[in-house]
C-alpha cells in the first residue's frame, strides 16, 4: 500500500510551461524558464520520470521536424517525449485534450496513470489529465495568465 501513492511520472508541457509564451517557438529559438532545468533536474535525481507532453502542429505544417523537437527536450534531461505533430484539424487521438500521449506513455513504462502528474499552462493540458484520472498542476506563466 506504501507505494499507491508514489509519483511514477510527471509529464511537462512545453510551450508556456518550461519556457517560450503563449506562443510556439520552434526548436533553437526556445527558452527555458529561468528554475525549469533545475527542477527537472531534481525530479530525475528523486528517481521519477520526467516526460514532455506536447502538442507540435508545427511539425505537419513543415515549420520544424519531430526530430528538432526530440532533440531539444532531450537535452533539457526528459527521459522520453511524447509530442503530437498534428494540426488540430486532422482529428487525432494524441492531441491534447486527447490522451494518446499519456496512455502511449503508461503502455510503454507500465505507469498508473493515477500516480502520475500533468503540469500545464492550459486547459486542454488539464483536460487531458482528467480525462486520464492523473494529478494536474495547473502553471500561470503561459496561455492561462493570459486569459
Amino acid at each position: 500500500m506504501e507505494n499507491q501513492h508514489k509519483i511514477e511520472a510527471i509529464f511537462l508541457d512545453r510551450d508556456g510551461t518550461i519556457g517560450g509564451d503563449d506562443t510556439v517557438h520552434d526548436p533553437g529559438a526556445f527558452q527555458l524558464f529561468p528554475h525549469s532545468q533545475e527542477l527537472i533536474n531534481h525530479l530525475k535525481e528523486d528517481g521519477i520520470k520526467v516526460f514532455a507532453f506536447t502538442n507540435q502542429p508545427g511539425i505537419s505544417e513543415g515549420k520544424a521536424t519531430s526530430k528538432d523537437f526530440i532533440d531539444e527536450l532531450t537535452k533539457f534531461g526528459f527521459d522520453d517525449i511524447f509530442l503530437c505533430p498534428h494540426s488540430h484539424s486532422e482529428g487525432c487521438i494524441c492531441r491534447k485534450p486527447n490522451t494518446g500521449m499519456l496512455m502511449n506513455s503508461a503502455k510503454k513504462y507500465q505507469l498508473n496513470l493515477e500516480n502520475c502528474v500533468v503540469i500545464g499552462d492550459r486547459w486542454s493540458d488539464m483536460l487531458a489529465a482528467s480525462k486520464a484520472n492523473c494529478l494536474k498542476i495547473l502553471v500561470k506563466t503561459g496561455g492561462v495568465n493570459l486569459h
